[in-house]
């Protein structure tokens, strides 16, 4: 049982290094940043190493962006091989729908704040 707290911690550290690294190294901003995790997440999730990941690491693995580009690949798959190519849009939609209906929202909201008091006060 505490494997698994260490093996979290260890694999969400790894990534927040990296991340760290990127902004300070590389001289990337936050944005991206965020992007080549997503990408990361994408092509790990794509060769089928980000499972086995997510088996070791448990919530170091599921719960940084990573994750989101690895349920971005799993859902166009799965419809993929079950609707065509037609699937590789749709999977993608059905999969992530709520985080992206969230942020829609919230962008919205937003905006619309923006709009109707013409500044943002924090």
């Amino acid at each position: 049982m505490l494997m698994h707290f260490v093996w979290a911690f260890v694999v969400g550290g790894l990534f927040c290094v990296a991340g760290q690294l990127l902004m300070q190294g590389c001289k990337l901003t936050p944005a991206h940043t965020m992007v080549c995790f997503v990408v990361l997440g994408c092509v790990l999730g794509g060769l089928g190493w980000y499972q086995p990941l997510i088996e070791l690491a448990g919530a170091g693995a599921t719960t940084p962006i990573v994750s989101f580009g690895n349920s971005l690949v799993k859902g166009a798959m799965q419809e993929f091989s079950q609707n065509g190519w037609v699937g590789l849009l749709t999977g993608i939609f059905e999969v992530c729908s709520m985080p992206l209906l969230t942020l829609t929202w919230v962008t919205t909201q937003l905006v619309t704040y923006l709009l109707i008091f013409g500044r943002l006060v924090l």
